[in-house]
């Protein structure tokens, strides 16, 4: 058997290799998530919310609430 047929391991460097592998991987999947979320998540919620307030009358809501009983001070 010839010993300089098999490739020796790499020692050296291997954990720095590791984890520079990781850190930057795990880093661009954050940024994706954090992307899907912002724009699959956040930004209908806001427009929903936007348009929502837009029409909504504070007024017309507590009277209907006075009329239904639930205040009690507010006759």
């Amino acid at each position: 058997m010839a010993s300089g047929a098999l490739m020796k391991p790499q020692m050296h460097g291997l954990l720095v290799k590791h984890l520079r592998f990781h850190i930057v991987g795990a880093f661009i999947v954050s940024l994706g998530v954090a992307a899907f979320y912002k724009f699959v998540v956040a930004e209908p919620r806001k427009k929903t919310y936007a348009d929502s307030y837009r029409n909504y009358d504070s007024m017309k809501d507590f009277e209907e609430m006075r009329k239904a009983g639930i205040f009690q001070s507010a006759k």
